[in-house]
Order: C-alpha cells, then sequence, then structure tokens
C-alpha cells in the first residue's frame, strides 16, 4: 500500500492511494482505528491487515478524490529522524570538493546525523530557507521507516522491521553548513531548518526489490540528478542494525539514506534559487514536490 497522510474539509486522516488514483479514507473501518499514522505503524500487522482489506474494497463512501484532499507530510512529526551516509559516492565527491579525503570509518560502519523533526514539509509544501543563506540546494534522498521494536538486530533480520520507504529532501544551505563543518561540529545551521517527506510511505511489500529503485530530481521541470538504490555502499539493513546496539528501534522513527550520486547542486556546481520548483522521484514511491522560498521575519 502507498499510505498517506491528507486534510480534507473535515480534517486530518489517513488512508492509502488506491491504483485507480484516489484515496480510500481509513476513517470508515470502524470504531478505534488508528487515526494517524503514527498510531498505525504501532498497530502493527494485524491494523495493516484491514487497512489493506479496506483498501481492495474502497466503498463508494471511503473515496476521497485528489481534488478534495491535501496530501500531507505522512509522518507530521516524526518521533526521531537519522540521516544515514549510505551512498560513499557522492560522500567521497562533495568532501573532496572541500579538500577533505572520506575517512575510512564510514566505510566500517554507518555514520549518520541527527536530523530536524520539527520542521518537517510534505508533498506541495512551500520551505522557507534561513535569512542568511546565499547557497540553497537539495538533496537527492530516500527514507526507510521503521515499523517494530528491536535491540540488537542482524542484518539479515532487519527487513522485518521496516514498514515502509518514503522519498526524503535533506534540504542544505550550503555556505552555513561549510562554516559549521570547519569547527568539526558537523553540519549545524546549514541543515537544522527543515525536511521533506512523502508524497507517502509505500509498504515493503510493494517492492520486489528495493535496491533496484530509479531515482531522480528536477528543478523547474529541469533534469538535474539521476540514479539508483542499487549504489548504495551500505543498506538499510545495516543502518538498522548498527543503530538498534546504540538504543531500541522504535516504530515510526525514520532513517534517511543520504544522497545518491549527483544528486545535489553542490555536486554539480549549481544553486537553487527562491521560487524554484524541486521535483523529486523515486520509482514505486512517488513524487515529492516543494517551492523554495525564504523565511519571514515576524511583523
Amino acid at each position: 500500500m502507498k499510505l498517506v497522510t491528507f486534510r480534507g474539509p473535515t480534517g486530518d486522516g489517513v488512508g492509502a492511494i488506491h491504483s485507480d488514483g484516489f484515496v480510500v479514507d481509513f476513517a470508515g473501518i470502524g470504531a478505534g482505528f488508528p487515526t494517524t499514522m503514527q498510531n498505525l505503524i504501532e498497530a502493527g500487522d494485524d491494523a495493516l491487515s484491514q487497512a489493506r482489506q479496506w483498501v481492495a474494497r474502497a466503498p463508494a463512501e471511503a473515496r476521497r478524490s485528489m481534488d478534495d484532499i491535501r496530501l500531507l507530510a505522512p509522518l507530521p512529526r516524526p518521533i526521531r529522524l537519522r540521516d544515514s551516509m549510505l551512498f560513499l559516492e557522492h560522500l567521497e565527491v562533495a568532501l573532496a570538493k572541500l579538500g577533505i579525503d572520506m575517512h575510512p570509518e564510514f566505510k566500517r560502519q554507518t555514520i549518520y546525523v541527527n536530523s530536524d523533526t520539527a520542521h518537517i514539509f510534505g508533498p506541495g509544501d512551500d520551505v522557507p530557507f534561513p535569512i542568511d543563506t546565499d547557497w540553497i540546494d537539495y538533496e537527492l534522498e530516500w527514507a526507510c521507516v521503521i515499523g517494530k521494536r528491536g535491540v540488537a538486530v542482524k542484518a539479515e533480520d532487519a527487513r522485518s522491521h521496516i514498514f515502509g520507504y518514503t522519498v526524503f529532501n535533506d534540504w542544505s544551505a550550503r555556505d552555513l553548513q561549510t562554516t559549521f563543518l570547519q569547527t568539526g561540529a558537523g553540519p549545524g545551521t546549514g541543515k537544522d531548518f527543515g525536511n521533506s517527506i512523502g508524497p507517502c510511505i509505500a509498504t515493503v511489500d510493494e517492492f520486489e526489490d528495493p535496491y533496484a529503485l530509479k531515482m531522480s530530481a528536477h528543478v523547474n521541470g529541469e533534469l538535474w540528478s539521476s540514479g539508483s538504490t542499487s549504489t548504495m555502499f551500505h543498506k538499510f539493513e545495516d543502518a538498522i542494525s548498527n543503530s538498534s546496539r546504540i538504543a531500541p528501534l522504535t516504530p515510526g522513527e525514520i532513517i534517511g539514506s543520504g544522497t545518491v550520486l549527483n544528486g545535489c547542486g553542490f555536486e554539480l556546481d549549481r544553486k537553487l534559487s527562491v521560487g524554484d520548483e524541486v521535483r523529486l522521484e523515486v520509482e514505486g514511491i512517488g513524487v515529492l514536490s516543494n517551492r523554495v522560498t525564504r523565511l519571514q521575519e515576524d511583523m
């Protein structure tokens, strides 16, 4: 299923995109059925089974036209978001442009940074960039959403802990990021202002092989980046295994992939401008489109 959070005339709801192009609203399943994506994830396999049966039936009263609703970030406030560096080709190129050699630890284990969960944007949202940046950039990524708790999970068992996958844009203010990196304290303000996810969470059973998906980024209709999930050096399963040795996996947390090779303007020596439309697509998941804006001071 392609699970979504949406806003309709009567409020926010959870549902799934039907193959015929409408959304099936889960509100009609019955009293006690989860009303948020987080609660649906926490409810486990029985709730997913009910949802699949409901989508297969798709009763007329549960159908919502895309013209009557607005898709939101599928997890509007993730409980945790770790952006891992799993595509090492991009990292090696990006660091080389800064005159830095890639540390061998990136190959030995899955390295990640904790990301902003307070400012999460969904499909069609405007994304306000920091007031002081002059280098606006996108990052073409995807992410997995954790479905169940686990401790010291073996990599070969890790996929059973994945609820689904989503498209992920780890927006970056490159000039601010570069300054922070020089201090050794991480990307700091260069990434601490917003992330985009969506348009859905595609459940694991949607994919025969999740590591064979085409990825692309268009800016104002022009193709800037293209790649494939097949080029990941580490897999999500590796990140799950490593992370679960630090603290228990928590249902609803998100693990980002890092950026695919040539998946950002920094690698391409190109910058975004205010007003640009950035469209990321991952095969089998969908399109995540956002418009770049500037943060406005309160009046």
